[in-house]
């Protein structure tokens, strides 16, 4: 796959997981040539990984260079006039549709002049390219600025109708479009809060349906209920968490693309703490703190405690921004009483009443009404389902957070987040069973990477702990561990060693690793084996080590091949 839009996550293998959303939006994109695709708007709170879903969303679209064209648009925070943000919005779309047509990755990322943009309508025969950039030129020229905004944020709906293609309009961070666009060229005043209803029409296209995000979900519910009729948005809700598994596989990602050492045991920990938050898994595995060391218990419980109460921390900063951002609503004690008691006994509704019983608050139902009220609007409760009843957030990493930042304050003594979670890891490890089954489990997605991750965080042993029909029983000191290995051979021809572990003496090992639920053939061996043949011609002075993981098995012709060879040989991971 290629990749036209520099995704926000950065490295892309670190996008793991998000196996629903995936599969749902697959479906929606598949109905948008048929025209059955209704617009969407996907809800989620900051550093939730909407952004890298609809990034990727947008270089899949372009790789596939089928029937759907992606345009993707992250709206800015910082101020801008109203004719500067059309002009900057129609030369994005235009450079990312002739981006498409002529599979030109840069143009993606720096867009064409609106004169360039013109020649290329002119030298191509596309009229519409010509005539709406003649009419930006004369709609700012008449100060006519409604035709410059209308041209630019009308034109994929047009252009779909005109040449009858389908698009996708990608909107990041819609709701900024109330705060900072202005119709004063000197930005004074305020900003026009009715942007986003110029969208109000071509939010119904079928043919060129919008996808929008926002981080602040009351604010754009508001937004989309006020501007666009909320019916016009099909809504969905992104959850901050992956499943445990997909939890599991961005630890491991995270700490091989980060060159972290873990061990198999330490990930499920890590993972566990961090609620498989992959955004709180990020920040572990990159934390700063100077005592991290993430291959021991004790490592793990202060690092990720680090996170939460260091206010220096990526974790701890990022959250400190979200919350701050709305604290002038409810810098008063009863309020972060109020925020802390729900987000703690988020598994029902209250009403001010109850809370007012429950926390005996020397206030009036109807003040707690309204301090509740406000932290709905600040994104930091939720709906209860009626005009009086609100719910705590299904956000474990917010409730740490608000503890670490309000707790003291309110219960006049500090959380111990260490002894907490001690006794999680304490829980987790009386679960052998549940362990090793998640372990286990995630082996057929990422058995390379337990299987690196083991290597590294042994001091010695000898192959054959952990594979069958090794020859050389000597035990190995492991100073490096790669994964996907380019190899040429002589010839030109593309391979790739799954796992190269290199040894202190001079001896290197060689895995093959192979997922699949079916038993692995002879000419699987045969081929490993010419991948060891290249790789020892090319290290004439190492002494190489085959072996072969194969979670499905050997055939009988395998195991023979293997023992020929001097292969070794694996069903499991050995923990």
């Amino acid at each position: 796959m290629q990749y036209p839009l520099k995704e926000k996550i950065g490295n892309p293998t670190l996008l793991v997981g998000r196996e629903r959303e995936f599969q749902n939006f697959g479906k929606w994109l598949a109905n948008i040539p048929a025209n059955l695709s209704k617009s969407r708007v996907i809800l989620a709170r900051r550093k939730s990984g909407k952004t890298a879903f609809v990034q990727r969303l947008f270089n899949q679209l372009w790789s596939q260079n089928g029937r759907v064209i992606p345009f993707y648009f992250s709206v800015p925070e910082g101020n801008m006039w109203y004719v500067d943000f059309a002009y900057n919005y129609y030369r994005a779309f235009a450079s990312q549709y002739i981006s498409f047509l002529e599979r030109d990755e840069e143009l993606v990322s720096i867009p064409l002049s609106l004169e360039r943009i013109r020649e290329y309508g002119l030298s191509h025969s596309i009229k519409v390219l010509v005539d709406d950039v003649d009419a930006l030129h004369d709609g700012k020229k008449q100060h006519d600025y409604f035709l410059v905004w209308e041209t630019a944020y009308s034109a994929p709906h047009r252009f779909a109708a005109v040449y009858d293609v389908r698009f996708l309009v990608i909107i990041d961070e819609f709701q900024y479009l109330t705060q900072h666009i202005y119709r004063d060229e000197k930005c004074a005043g305020k900003p026009d809060k009715s942007m986003p209803g110029s969208f109000h029409t071509v939010v119904e296209s079928k043919i060129a349906p919008m996808l929008v995000t926002g981080s602040y979900i009351s604010w754009l519910i508001d937004i989309a209920r006020e501007y666009l009729e909320a019916g016009r948005l099909s809504r969905w809700y992104m959850a901050p968490y992956l499943t445990p598994d997909e939890g599991l596989q961005a630890v491991y990602k995270y700490a091989e693309v980060c060159h972290q050492p873990i061990t198999n045991e330490t990930a499920v920990q890590i993972n566990q703490l961090c609620m498989a938050d992959p955004f709180f898994i990020s920040c572990v595995i990159q934390s700063d703190y100077e005592g991290k060391d993430l291959q021991t218990v004790d490592g793990v419980v202060n690092t990720v405690n680090y996170e939460i109460v260091s206010p220096t921390s990526e974790l701890s900063g990022t959250w400190a921004e979200y919350i701050y951002k709305t604290l002038p609503k409810i810098n008063d004690i009863h309020s972060k009483h109020i925020l802390l008691h729900l987000s703690k006994h988020n598994d029902r509704a209250w009403t001010p009443q109850e809370v007012k019983d429950e926390l005996r608050l020397d206030m009036p139902a109807e003040k707690i009404l309204e301090k509740m009220s406000l932290l709905l609007q600040a994104d930091l409760i939720a709906d209860g389902g009626s005009d009086i009843r609100f719910k705590g957030l299904q956000d474990g990493t917010l409730y740490l957070i608000l503890r670490s930042r309000f707790e003291e304050e309110i219960s006049t003594f500090a959380p111990d987040f260490n002894q907490d979670f001690r006794q999680e890891i304490v829980q987790l490890q009386k679960d052998k069973q549940r362990l090793q089954g998640m372990l286990n489990y995630l082996s057929g997605k990422m058995a390379e990477y337990q299987l690196a991750t083991q290597f590294r965080s042994q001091k010695r042993f000898a192959l054959s702990k952990y594979f069958k029909e090794v020859k050389d029983k000597t035990r190995l000191n492991i100073i490096e561990v790669q994964l996907n290995v380019p190899l040429q051979r002589a010839d030109g021809k593309a391979m790739e060693l799954d796992m190269v572990a290199k040894s202190s003496d001079g001896r290197v090992v060689l895995v093959e690793v192979k997922k699949r639920k079916e038993k692995i053939g002879a000419n699987i061996v045969a081929d490993f084996r010419e991948k060891v043949e290249v790789y020892q011609h090319q290290h004439p002075d190492n002494i190489i080590l085959p072996a072969i993981l194969s979670l499905g098995g050997f055939t009988a012709e395998a195991k023979e091949l293997c023992q020929l060879y001097g292969m070794g040989r694996a069903e499991r991971l050995v923990w």
